[in-house]
C-alpha cells in the first residue's frame, strides 16, 4: 500500500465539487488533477455528476489502459453517502457523511496497512460483501479549518432541523445545526476580498434552526464590519428561510451588508405542497418575507421547485400565480425541476411533468429576465 500512496494523493476537480474539496485540502496531502492518475483518488460528487463518474472510473481501471491499475479510489459526497452499494460497483471505499475526521484516518490506514475497519464511517467491499464500519458522531466544525488554498466561501452552519422531503442535508450532516464560532470565521474571513456564506439557512446562525437568534447574527456581522470589507449574507451559496425574515433582520442585513438581494427557499405557492413536503411555513410567510425584503429595498431571489411528486396541475398554477406576483413586485424567481435524490423520503418519486401553459409563462419570465434556472425535463441545466 506504501507504494500506491507513494504516487500521489489526488483530489478529482470538477466545478461542481471545489467547495467540498476546499474543506478537506488543509487535512489531506493532495494536489488537485482533472484527470484519474497512481496512487489514490478522491471524488467528492453528487448524483448529477455519478454516470460521468463512473464512466471515468471504470474506464481509468481498464486493463487495456492499464492507466491506473493500482490506484484506489475513495468517494465521498451526498450520492456516495446515499447510495454506496451502488458506488462500491466502482470505488474501492466511501466515506459516509462528514469527511473531516475519517478521510485522513482511511487514508493512514491505508498507508500503513491497517484494517479498515478500524476506521469509523466508511464502507467497503470484502469477499463482495458490502461492510459498513461504525456510524461516526458530527463533527465539531471550529475544530476543522474551512479552507486552505482554495479559497471558499465560509460555512458557518451545518445541519438542518426540518427535514424537507426531497433534501439531503439533514440526511447527510443531521437534524442539529452546529455553528462555527465568530473567532473562527472572523479568522478566515481575512483571506478573502468580500465576505461570503454557506449555511442551509443564514439567518439561523447560533440558533438551533426552529427560531432566530438575531442577537448571534448581529454578533457576527458587527465582528465582519471591522474588516472593512463587502459582506453578502443570505446570499448564494446561501439562502433563507422565509419565516427568518423579519423586520428585525433586514434592518441587520442593510446596516452591516453589502447584498441588494436576499435569496429565499420558498419551493411552492401551494401550501397543501408545502404541507407534504414537510417545509413547516406555509404560503403567507413567503409572501410576507417577500414583502418585508421589498420595504427595506433589498430584492427577494425566490428559490421554486416544479414537477414535485404529486403536484396536480392547479399547484402548478398556485406556484406561477407566486411567481408572478414575486416578479410583479419587483422580485426575482430561481426554477428548479424536481430531482429525485437520494437517501430522502423523495427518492423514488418521479417528477411530474408541467402542464403547457405553466412552461410556456415561466419561458416568458426567463426571456423577460425575470426567472433563472430550470422548469422542465427538456430545460434541465439549462438556466436562462
Amino acid at each position: 500500500m506504501s507504494e500506491i500512496v507513494s504516487k500521489g494523493i489526488w483530489f478529482r476537480r470538477y466545478a461542481k465539487n471545489l467547495y467540498s474539496i476546499a474543506a478537506l485540502m488543509p487535512l489531506v496531502d493532495a494536489r488537485l488533477t482533472d484527470e484519474p492518475r497512481p496512487g489514490i483518488m478522491l471524488y467528492s460528487l453528487a448524483t448529477a455528476q455519478a454516470e460521468e463518474v463512473y464512466r471515468e472510473v471504470a474506464s481509468a481501471k481498464a486493463v487495456n489502459t492499464n492507466k491506473c491499475a493500482d490506484t484506489i479510489f475513495i468517494a465521498g459526497g451526498p450520492h456516495p453517502s446515499a447510495m454506496p452499494g451502488e458506488v462500491l460497483k466502482y470505488f474501492d471505499y466511501v466515506v459516509m457523511g462528514e469527511g473531516e475526521e475519517t478521510l485522513p484516518e482511511l487514508i493512514a490506514a491505508i498507508r500503513e496497512g491497517r484494517d479498515p475497519a478500524g476506521v469509523k464511517g466508511i464502507a467497503y467491499k470484502r469477499e463482495g460483501i458490502v461492510i459498513f464500519t461504525e456510524k461516526r458522531l458530527p463533527v465539531d466544525l471550529d475544530s476543522y479549518p474551512p479552507f486552505k488554498g482554495l479559497l471558499a466561501p465560509l460555512e458557518i452552519s451545518r445541519g438542518c432541523p426540518w427535514g424537507c422531503a426531497y433534501c439531503q442535508t439533514p440526511r447527510l450532516f443531521g437534524r442539529q445545526m452546529r455553528h462555527r464560532s465568530i473567532d473562527t470565521i472572523s479568522r478566515y474571513a481575512r483571506y478573502h476580498k468580500d465576505v461570503r456564506f454557506t449555511s442551509p439557512n443564514s439567518l439561523a446562525y447560533g440558533s438551533d434552526g426552529l427560531s432566530p437568534r438575531l442577537d448571534k447574527v448581529e454578533a457576527l456581522l458587527r465582528a465582519l464590519a471591522e474588516q472593512k470589507k463587502p459582506i453578502y449574507f443570505g446570499t448564494f451559496p446561501s439562502e433563507v428561510r422565509p419565516e427568518f425574515v423579519s423586520d428585525a433582520a433586514l434592518e441587520l442585513l442593510t446596516k452591516y451588508c453589502a447584498n441588494k438581494s436576499l435569496n429565499i427557499g420558498g419551493q411552492s405557492g401551494s401550501a397543501s405542497v408545502l404541507k407534504a413536503i414537510g417545509r413547516g411555513h406555509g404560503l403567507e410567510e413567503i409572501v410576507e418575507a417577500c414583502d418585508i425584503c421589498l420595504d427595506h429595498g433589498i430584492v427577494p431571489h425566490v428559490d421554486l421547485i416544479f414537477g414535485l411528486p404529486r403536484e396536480s396541475q392547479n399547484d402548478q398554477r398556485l406556484s406561477l400565480d407566486l411567481a408572478r406576483w414575486i416578479v410583479r413586485k419587483g422580485g426575482k424567481v430561481r426554477a428548479h425541476y424536481f430531482t429525485p435524490l437520494p437517501g430522502t423520503p423523495l427518492k423514488d418519486e418521479a417528477a411530474v411533468p408541467l402542464c403547457p401553459e405553466v412552461a410556456a409563462e415561466l419561458g416568458r419570465l426567463a426571456l423577460g429576465g425575470k426567472l433563472t434556472g430550470y422548469w422542465s425535463s427538456r430545460s434541465r441545466g439549462r438556466t436562462a
